[in-house]
């Protein structure tokens, strides 16, 4: 079963002017993809090329112009809010800015069962360490904030948060991209322990192709918002059939 389908997505974005007309850009062309269950799909494709623009309309933090959503089985304009934050999540490409630094860190990770489930604060924060502890963090780190956190320890905190709802989909917007190598192997296969103990399907979004062809099992390529190859992560990096795919697989490290 597909727990989400999109079908001849369109997203453009205008520029108001003060003289003459206004001028429309578009992000997404007739970008179409499903996503199964228990799976992991990686987009690809150079900055700019509608990545992060889909993430957001995929989480409705954005609108869309045409086509058509479907989250299990509903058309995801008619989710209410509250429903759709426990089908998908979102994980930040920079965990610093995305966590609020005022907040200790199980604060955050409880802050979605505290503002959606109106979880009281002592049972909120042992479902946080709970959780904490699943994402490899110690519990007595708990009452530290965030500058007092390394970046892959923030990235932790931030996956933590997304799961406290217990979401059908993660979608993970870039979500190594800032940290070292090293650390960033560890977060890979962190999140792929959490598919499995979670029964999660993620949205890896990523500009790195060595990281997708690693994590995922289907691998789309964008460019300039359209969808130019789609399949099987391993057919897609072994026999390219696009030529922009090919040119990404040649300059990658």
């Amino acid at each position: 079963m597909n727990l989400l389908s999109v079908k001849n997505l369109n997203k453009s974005y205008v520029t108001k002017k003060l003289m003459g007309k206004n001028e429309e850009r578009k992000v997404l062309s007739n970008v179409q993809f499903e996503l199964g269950e228990n799976k992991i799909l990686g987009i690809v494709g150079e900055s700019g090329c509608g990545k992060s623009t889909l993430a957001k309309v995929l989480t409705r933090l954005e609108d869309f112009q045409s086509g058509e959503i479907t989250l299990c089985g509903q058309n995801l304009r008619e989710i209410p809010q509250k429903n759709l934050t426990h089908l998908v999540q979102m994980v930040f490409q920079d965990p610093y800015q995305s966590l609020n630094p005022r907040k200790m860190a199980w604060e955050i990770i409880a802050d979605p069962i505290m503002v959606v489930e109106k979880t009281p604060r002592p049972q909120a924060k042992i479902q946080a360490l709970a959780m904490m502890a699943k994402v490899g963090l110690l519990p007595e780190l708990s009452e530290r904030y965030p500058h007092q956190f390394s970046g892959g320890q923030r990235q932790r905190i931030g996956i933590a948060r997304a799961l406290m709802l217990k979401p059908k989909i993660l979608i993970l917007d870039e979500p190594v991209s800032a940290l070292d190598v090293s650390i960033q192997a560890q977060v890979l296969n962190l999140l792929l322990d959490l598919q499995k103990e979670f029964g999660l399907s993620m949205i890896f979004i990523s500009h790195d192709l060595s990281v997708v062809k690693h994590i995922s099992d289907e691998t789309l390529v964008l460019y300039f918002g359209e969808v130019v190859e789609h399949g099987p992560s391993e057919n897609v990096f072994k026999n390219p059939q696009h030529a922009y795919t090919k040119t990404l697989l040649e300059s990658a490290p």
